[in-house]
C-alpha cells in the first residue's frame, strides 16, 4: 500500500496522488471500473512490468513524465522492482464520457505532455488548495475525452447548435448565479439545456466569448468583491459562500481577474468608501 495518499472527487470522476517509500519489489493487479489515466510525478522504479487481458506487455524503467491509461474493466497485472515514486491519476466514470473510449486500447508511454501536465497540474491544486474545483475537473473530463480520442485516430463528433441563443444563455447565466455557493460541474448546466456537457462547453464558448470556467470564476469574484466590500466576514468564509474550498483558490482568481488579493481589495476599497462617505455626511450636514 502507499505510504501517503489523497483523494478529490467530482461527479464525472476522481482524482488520486499517493506517493511510496522504497521497496525492493511490489505485485498487483488492477482492474478498474473507471478509464484510468496514470503519470508518474516523482522517483520511479528500476523496472517495471506489466500485461493487460487484451495483450499489451510492457517491460522497462519507470521514470518521471510516464503515462498510461486503462480502459474500464481492462485488467493489468504488474510487478515493479526497486520502486521509490509519486504518482497522479485521474479516474472517469464511462458513463461521463463518449461510449467509444472503451474502444481505445490501453498503453505505455514514456513521454505524453499533454496527460502528464494535466494529472501534474491537478497534484498542484489538490496540494496548494485541498480539493479541486468541480468546474474545473468537469471541463477537463470532457479535453481528456477528446484528446484520447484523437490520439487514437478516432473522430471527435462536434455535432450539435454551435453557439446558445440569447435566451439560452441568459438562463445559463441565471442558473450559474443559483447554484454559485456550491460546486458547479458542467453537467449541472447542460443538462436543463437538453445538449451534452462537450457540445454546451464550445456553444457557451461561442455565445460568451469565454468558456464556461472563466465565466463562473469571474461570477465568483463579483460576489466575493460585494462581500469583502459589505461585510467583515473573512477571507475563509467568503470563499466558501462563492463555492471555493479555500482561501487560496480564492486569492488566485482575485490575482488573475482583478490584478490584486482579496485583503488587498477589501483594504484599498475601505481607503476610498471612507472619506467618500465622511464628504457625503459633511454635506448632509452643512445643508
Amino acid at each position: 500500500m502507499p505510504q501517503s495518499q489523497a483523494t478529490c472527487g467530482w461527479q464525472g470522476g476522481w482524482f488520486e496522488t499517493a506517493a511510496r517509500r522504497y521497496t525492493r519489489a511490489v505485485e498487483g493487479n488492477i482492474r478498474p471500473d473507471c478509464h484510468l489515466i496514470m503519470a508518474t510525478t516523482k522517483g520511479g522504479a528500476i523496472r517495471h512490468e506489466f500485461r493487460t487481458d487484451s495483450g499489451l506487455r510492457y517491460s522497462g524503467r519507470d521514470r518521471v513524465g510516464t503515462v498510461s491509461f486503462l480502459p474500464a474493466g481492462c485488467e493489468r497485472r504488474l510487478s515493479l522492482e526497486h520502486v521509490a515514486w509519486e504518482w497522479g491519476a485521474i479516474a472517469v466514470h464511462p458513463g461521463s464520457v463518449a461510449a467509444d473510449i472503451m474502444s481505445i486500447a490501453p498503453f505505455i508511454e514514456p513521454s505524453e505532455p499533454f496527460l502528464y501536465g494535466l494529472i501534474a497540474q491537478m497534484k498542484n491544486l489538490l496540494s496548494v488548495d485541498g480539493a479541486l474545483d468541480a468546474t474545473y475537473c468537469s471541463v477537463m473530463t470532457i479535453a481528456l475525452a477528446e484528446y484520447l480520442l484523437r490520439r487514437s485516430g478516432r473522430p471527435v463528433r462536434a455535432k450539435g447548435i454551435r453557439q446558445l441563443s440569447a435566451r439560452q444563455l441568459r438562463m445559463t447565466m441565471e442558473r450559474i448565479d443559483h447554484l454559485l455557493p456550491q460546486p458547479v460541474q458542467i453537467a449541472d448546466l447542460a443538462t436543463p439545456l437538453g445538449i451534452s456537457e462537450g457540445h454546451f462547453y464550445r456553444a457557451f464558448r461561442g455565445a460568451a466569448g469565454r468558456t464556461p470556467v472563466q465565466a463562473i470564476s469571474e461570477r465568483r469574484v463579483e460576489r466575493a468583491a460585494s462581500l469583502l466590500a459589505q461585510t467583515d466576514c473573512s477571507v475563509n468564509r467568503i470563499a466558501l459562500e462563492v463555492g471555493l474550498a479555500s482561501p487560496s483558490h480564492l486569492a488566485r482568481l482575485f490575482r488573475t481577474i482583478l490584478g490584486t488579493t482579496p485583503s488587498e481589495y477589501r483594504r484599498e476599497f475601505r481607503a476610498v468608501a471612507v472619506p467618500a462617505r465622511n464628504d457625503q455626511d459633511e454635506a448632509i450636514r452643512s445643508g
